[in-house]
């Protein structure tokens, strides 16, 4: 049992809810204006993606980051900012000829992954560990080992925590030889992200399996999807991890309600909190996760 849990909140995402819920942010002052409420409502740590203003559609558009970090850092709000670098990794084979590239590949470099980490400086960004089927159609999600030896060697260079984002044990294992490599920074942060197609389904044993595989010193949290968020969160903390909640992950608050991001942190916090632990605090999340700013 987890009785001091960090509780993140997945802002936006990057995937197509923008017209299944109006409440999910799409500008940098939307997104920027969420993350603000979802950290007046308990969450420590606001995980970012920027959204196409114009289409709605996700985008890795340094500008954009830069913008909307800007707007929640001169609020004065105290929120960790966690930015993600997933984008850039996006294969679709060509239906013609499926050795090249077709409609809809983004693939780029470890040094393109990360110019808006390097232009914004978070205290951490994600890191997803591997290579996954992404959904029914014929995208693959490809994070290969030697661009993510590249990226968990920049960001340790400028001091920005990794979020090791894990879809499978195979993506622990890698992890793990990163963290042996020491490429990754004491103590290593995991996200046992569950319930992505064709990734790790969402269930207490799956959490369990793959929380067992952690490196020992390791902080984690984990998530669920749609439905299984909030089960997935009160799991999480009953095996002694954090909690991640957000529009990213889910767009309901219950049965036909659609959510905000403020709603679904608020849920989460009342879970924590029957459960019988407390939310922390941003600067107690910084402590005990060994972030850059954190005090002694």
């Amino acid at each position: 049992m987890n009785f001091e849990v960090i509780v993140t909140c997945a802002v936006t995402g990057a995937g197509d809810t923008v017209g299944k819920n109006p409440n999910v942010p799409v500008t940098p002052e939307q997104i920027a204006d969420s993350a603000i409420k979802a950290a007046q409502a308990g969450a420590a740590i606001v995980h970012l993606h920027v959204r196409d203003p114009d289409t709605g559609a996700g985008s890795r558009d340094p500008e954009l980051f830069k913008k909307t970090v800007q707007l929640v850092r001169d609020s004065g709000t105290d929120v960790v900012i966690n930015l993600t670098a997933g984008m850039g990794g996006d294969w679709v084979p060509d239906p013609q000829n499926p050795s090249m590239p077709g409609p809809g590949t983004d693939m780029i470099g470890a040094e393109e992954r990360l110019r808006h980490v390097q232009e914004c400086m978070p205290e951490i960004c994600s890191l997803d560990c591997g290579t996954l089927n992404f959904g029914n159609d014929n995208t693959i999600y490809i994070s290969t080992p030697p661009i993510l030896r590249r990226m968990a060697e920049l960001v340790k260079e400028w001091g920005v925590k990794p979020e090791l984002e894990v879809f499978d044990l195979g993506h622990i294992r890698f992890a793990r030889q990163m963290v042996e490599e020491g490429l990754i920074a004491d103590p290593p942060l995991f996200q046992i992200c569950l319930g992505i197609p064709w990734g790790a389904d969402q269930s207490v044993d799956t959490m369990k399996a793959m929380k067992d595989h952690l490196p020992p010193e390791a902080s984690w949290a984990s998530f669920g999807i749609s439905r299984m968020q909030m089960p997935m969160a009160a799991a999480a903390v009953a095996m002694g991890g954090n909690v991640r909640v957000g529009l990213e992950d889910n767009i309901y608050l219950d049965r036909g309600v659609l959510a905000t991001n403020e709603q679904l942190v608020t849920r989460a916090i009342e879970i924590i909190t029957r459960m019988g632990a407390r939310p922390l605090t941003p600067q107690e999340a910084r402590n005990k996760l060994g972030l850059r700013g954190a005090t002694a």
